[in-house]
């Protein structure tokens, strides 16, 4: 039985909002999640596992009928999904009575129930939110019934106010696969056992790194487990360092240069860093053309040549400030205090 685990699509998420590219990146969402069913048909996948947050809100019937849709291209797998804590059931909301194509199984119980699937010998665990927040730690008394079916628990949380997961426990009862969902960078969260699939796409600043999904192959109830890089885009934190030859167009080429290596594609934060020219100021503005970049931290300090200013000045206010510091500043903060002071004291006319 091969099966592919996603989670964390956030389906009519619009990512960046208030900036150019964010209505792309909406669509982006949807195009991903077509190529991964896609995917799933040329893989020969049997079961496809969604591990909650289909959707990033209450999802609207109609798209839900553009999901069912997808599915429905899916004639040999099965489809087995839980709502998370942003597509949660509440009252009145479309997923509750959707008709469904017949190879869909939806676990949206607020406790746990189990699926059956005799044609893949498999059985599915799990339940679904019916509010934002579960701080309670439900899923540490579940256990798997004995049998000789595969045993999938599809899961989502593992934080303090989201179903919070203790790995021993967890590690105890009786899966043989526990399929993830809720945090949004891939990962192991026990060994051989339990996976977080992380986002489909990322869609916050944070979720740096490659995103995609868990194909899951498995023999004799034993799984061998893959990751598959799928995201179109990633968020990147990436640091240009300025030296105090730097000008603002050699500053902004390193900008466009870390961009062009990186991908062009991707999604930047850039943190400047290093000793410029005290004279020189960034232009931090200006390097937000170089791509698409969310943000540029200015995070350099001007470059004093402390002992050569302690001679030039001795005995008048500069040298006398130098002075009042030691040999060298004792901490950060007074680090911060000669540098702020000596840029007062030598440039007034740029503050």
């Amino acid at each position: 039985m091969r099966f592919m685990h996603i989670a964390d699509v956030h389906l009519g998420a619009a990512p960046d909002h208030g900036y150019v590219w964010s209505k792309d990146r909406g669509r982006e969402l949807w195009e991903t999640f077509r190529q991964c069913i896609a995917d799933a048909n040329e893989k020969k996948v049997d079961l496809l596992l969604i591990a909650g947050d289909l959707f990033h809100r209450q999802p609207e019937p109609r798209e839900l009928k553009e999901v069912n849709y997808l599915f429905s291209t899916l004639p040999n797998t099965a489809v087995a999904l839980i709502a998370g804590n942003h597509d949660y059931l509440a009252p009145g909301s479309p997923y509750q009575d959707y008709p469904w194509n017949e190879n869909v199984v939806c676990l949206f119980s607020g406790e746990c129930e189990r699926v059956r699937l005799p044609d893949l010998k498999t059985e599915i665990y799990g339940f679904s939110y019916h509010q934002q927040e579960i701080p309670a730690p439900l899923y540490d008394n579940l256990a798997a019934e004995k049998s000789d079916y595969f045993k999938i628990l599809l899961a989502h949380g593992g934080d303090a106010r989201h179903i919070p997961l203790d790995r021993e426990k967890l590690g105890k009862a009786g899966f043989d696969y526990i399929a993830l969902g809720h945090i949004h960078k891939p990962q192991v969260f026990i060994r051989n056992l339990a996976m977080y699939a992380g986002a489909l796409e990322p869609i916050d600043r944070d979720d740096t790194g490659p995103h995609g999904y868990i194909i899951g192959e498995v023999q004799r109830k034993k799984v061998k487990l893959s990751f598959v890089e799928k995201a179109r885009r990633q968020y990147r934190k990436e640091e240009v360092l300025v030296t105090e030859e730097d000008t603002a167009f050699s500053v902004r080429e390193k900008i466009a240069e870390t961009v062009r290596l990186k991908g062009s594609q991707d999604t930047y934060q850039i943190t400047l860093t290093g000793f410029r020219h005290p004279r020189f100021r960034p232009d931090v503005g200006e390097y937000l053309k170089c791509g698409r970049i969310l943000e540029v931290a200015d995070r350099t300090a001007p470059a004093f040549h402390v002992e050569e200013l302690r001679q030039r000045y001795r005995g008048q206010m500069i040298g006398n400030y130098i002075d009042s510091f030691g040999s060298e500043p004792k901490n950060l903060i007074e680090q911060k205090a000669l540098t702020y002071g000596l840029e007062a004291l030598l440039y007034p006319e740029d503050r």
